[in-house]
């Protein structure tokens, strides 16, 4: 699977990027993947290349530039429960510092490079994230509706932003939350906001997981979780994309 080492021109300077497509010449929907607060490393890069085999110019954007080229911290290979205080210290200050102003900023450069590229076909794109990244995926999405056709978050605050920021979404939704991240009544009041937006979604609790499920290089890492993110996510990309 092709990969690509980029630097996207942003307002503030340039983000180190990578991105992941099929290896045969024909163009691809476009598809920006937003990494959870541990950044982009290698388990980010087999997600990114297991979506790109499934026929999407994935492009992966270091979100923390301002602070140096990824990686900004030195990750070990399995983030266990031992050393997850340490590597949350590290990188806590990383992502209070990424206000909503920058995320929005950085969106409108990361969607204009994505959709110039060469590989991307023409027309709307998908934007997904994890931890964090599915509030980055979110904000995306509100701030582009005629571009961005699909919205996925997992395990992540994806209704920090409250009622409003939802209801500007017109893109096709699907949030996969941890069973550690949300009770039943939360889920409940989150769904009742997107009715009330009147956005196509769906919005499940994954049963039996943590916040994190997705990521096995972490403690929290679960395989039926995982399986059904990309059930899940391949449905979405098909539904919204699939004539792209």
């Amino acid at each position: 699977m092709p990969t690509k080492t980029l630097q996207i021109p942003t307002a503030d300077g340039q983000a180190d990027a990578f991105a992941a497509f099929p290896d045969h010449g024909d163009r691809h929907p476009g598809v920006l993947m937003y990494a959870d607060g541990f950044g982009i490393r290698p388990v980010l890069r087999e997600m990114a290349r297991e979506l790109a085999g499934h026929g999407y110019y994935v492009l992966v954007p270091n979100p923390f530039y301002r602070h140096g080229p990824a990686p900004l911290t030195e990750l070990p290979e399995h983030i266990g429960e031992e050393v997850r205080p340490a590597v949350i210290a590290q990188v806590m200050p990383l992502i209070e510092a990424h206000t909503a102003e920058r995320v929005l900023r950085d969106a409108d450069a990361y969607l204009r490079f994505l959709t110039t590229q060469p590989e991307v076909s023409a027309g709307p794109v998908a934007v997904t994230g994890y931890c964090i990244g599915g509030l980055m995926a979110v904000r995306t999405a509100a701030a582009h509706p005629g571009q961005v056709a699909a919205v996925a978050g997992f395990h992540g605050p994806v209704g920090a932003d409250g009622p409003d920021a939802l209801a500007k979404i017109t893109a096709q939704i699907h949030f996969g939350h941890a069973e550690s991240d949300l009770t039943p009544e939360e889920l409940g009041e989150l769904n009742r906001a997107l009715d009330a937006a009147k956005v196509d979604y769906t919005s499940e609790i994954y049963p039996g997981t943590v916040h994190g499920f997705t990521m096995s290089d972490t403690d929290a890492f679960s395989a039926s979780g995982l399986k059904r993110h990309w059930d899940r996510l391949l449905s979405l990309l098909d539904r919204t994309l699939a004539n792209s």
